[in-house]
């Protein structure tokens, strides 16, 4: 087992009290594994990454357990983590033109990563970020890297950024928002171009997305969040083909598609919660089309079922799928 999480909190201070963006989540991801957290905006999938990396906000603190590899990120020094983090966990953050830096040539910001992180010399650095660049298929590498990030398209920019996070060689890549903004034909490519990093490195990949379609292409296995908590989790097949919680078919429910006749775009009814004053119970009971009086007031217990499946809900397995 490459990564063990259990009971994950992350708390933000704010002039409006304490917000709970991560409530007790746990999970497991082995080695070359991918997993795809998915829920809606504000649903906890972004502070959960944020959290195994150390890279929270200043009022945000995290608890619970982070072991990656047996060693627990959460009880590690900053000094200790950033050395984690470039040898061992890579990140794809959410906006390539704000994470590179505009005033700063391409080859400079890739190479910064090898002369500081593996002590490597300049020209070294030069050397292996060129291949890097090659390797994620960018044309002209040897003459483009002495680009700045705006002489490049949002997906050329993209794949700079897996370049970037994979001159390390990590063992767990975090993908967060990787296709945002970009067309699908690109998104497409970008998602072909993980898979074969999953492939030819060996890396575990975890895959932050609201794009259900990708999941289902992509990734082995699938943790539902809402509310910071984890509603269901499971391998992405049984899970798209049969979900069993509310909250999962509903997102589902609400992908357009092809073979719909009607011109509705169905939705999930109702807002998310406010993280500040979640409800004691199930944080969805306030959307749910089946919610019982016990959904408010009693948090659901997590269960496995069917051997690798779990699902937070009061409602049977067989009412919410009759």
């Amino acid at each position: 087992m490459l990564l063990n999480i259990d009971n994950l909190r992350v708390t933000f201070d704010t002039p409006d009290g304490e917000v709970n963006a991560v409530n007790g989540v746990s999970f497991q991801l082995d080695q070359r594994e991918t997993l795809a957290i998915v829920g809606e905006s504000g649903s906890g999938k972004s502070q959960t990454a944020f959290a195994m990396m150390g890279l929270l906000a200043r009022n945000g603190k995290a608890s619970g357990q982070v072991n990656f590899d047996g060693t627990d990120l959460l009880k590690l020094s900053p000094r200790q983590l950033n050395k984690v983090r470039s040898d061992q966990i890579g990140m794809i953050f959410q906006d390539p033109m704000t994470s590179l830096n505009p005033y700063i040539r391409i080859s400079d910001q890739m190479a910064e990563v090898l002369t500081l992180h593996k002590g490597m010399s300049k020209k070294d650095a030069l050397r292996d970020s060129i291949r890097m660049l090659d390797a994620v298929k960018i044309p002209d590498a040897a003459n483009r890297i002495r680009s700045y990030p705006h002489e490049f398209s949002g997906g050329m920019r993209q794949r700079i950024m897996i370049a970037m996070s994979l001159l390390c060689r990590p063992r767990l890549l975090i993908a967060d928002e990787p296709t945002t903004a970009l067309d699908v034909t690109v998104q497409a490519q970008i998602m072909q171009l993980l898979a074969d990093i999953r492939d030819d490195f060996g890396t575990a990949i975890i895959l932050i997305t609201h794009d259900l379609g990708v999941v289902a292409g992509f990734c082995d296995r699938t943790l539902v969040l809402y509310g910071g908590q984890i509603m269901e989790d499971g391998p992405t097949d049984p899970t798209f083909a049969d979900p069993t919680h509310p909250y999962t078919r509903g997102l589902l429910r609400a992908v357009p598609r092809l073979d719909r006749t009607d011109d509705e775009l169905l939705t999930i009814a109702g807002e998310p919660p406010d993280m500040s004053r979640l409800p004691q119970g199930c944080p969805f009971s306030a959307r749910c089309d089946y919610v019982r009086n016990v959904c408010p007031n009693i948090p659901p217990e997590l269960r496995t079922f069917d051997g690798n499946r779990r699902r937070a809900c009061h409602v049977s397995r067989e009412e919410v799928t009759a």
